[in-house]
């Protein structure tokens, strides 16, 4: 039997986070959950527990505390917060794959607020380089995690990062969720994974597009 890998997940009361802690539930995995407000982080583990009792998952603190027990650190904090988490776990993010989920957005939604030759993720792993950074769940909007299979397809979410080891488990996590991982290249391509999902929150704010019924007319 695989040995229970621990992940951290810090942001875990946010959209994003709370949805990558339910859909992780679900697998092998023993979750820790911190984020600023306890409160809403055990509301997260408590509906966790509601669907799956026997799901291995608690509420942390200290999101030092939580990187330094787990082997996977997701950090699903928007890219102004990501500063301020590095600088809390980079002395035991050393060796381990943490999960880059931001998308770099100002804050009218016209553009990204990195220079065109970095990304949210490349910024992370300048900020903790000794640990192996992941591009992750970036193109997914919350609300996909409740449908993400499509005509009995999975829908696709793209990876990118330089550590080929890294690199299966974090589809390992893609695939847990729900997903159809796509290994993009390596972490540079995050650059345009970021702007894919930019885009597709234009269309959406526009259109109110869903890139998931576009993705299942294009897989008819």
């Amino acid at each position: 039997m695989k040995t229970m890998q621990t992940i951290a997940i810090i942001g875990a009361s946010g959209n994003m986070g709370a949805a990558i802690s339910k859909s992780l539930s679900k697998g092998n995995y023993r979750l820790l959950l911190c984020a600023q407000g306890q409160d809403k982080v055990q509301a997260v583990v408590e509906e966790i527990k509601s669907g799956h009792p026997a799901a291995d998952v608690k509420s942390i603190d200290c999101s030092l505390e939580a990187s330094w027990e787990a082997d996977i650190i997701v950090v699903a904090v928007p890219f102004a917060a990501e500063k301020e988490v590095a600088q809390k776990i980079q002395e035991v993010a050393n060796q381990k794959i943490v999960i880059s989920i931001s998308n770099p957005l100002n804050d009218t939604y016209n553009g990204l607020v990195t220079a065109p030759d970095t990304s949210a993720a490349e910024e992370l792993q300048k900020l903790l380089p000794n640990a192996k950074i992941v591009k992750a769940f970036n193109t997914t909007f919350a609300a996909d995690f409740a449908t993400p299979v499509i005509d009995g397809k999975q829908a696709d979410a793209f990876i990118a990062g330089n550590d080929e080891d890294a690199l299966q488990i974090a589809s390992e996590l893609v695939s847990t969720a729900g997903f159809n991982p796509i290994v993009a290249g390596d972490l540079s391509v995050s650059r345009t994974l970021e702007n894919m999902q930019l885009l597709l929150i234009q269309l959406n704010m526009k259109y109110n597009y869903n890139w998931l019924a576009g993705w299942k007319i294009l897989h008819q």
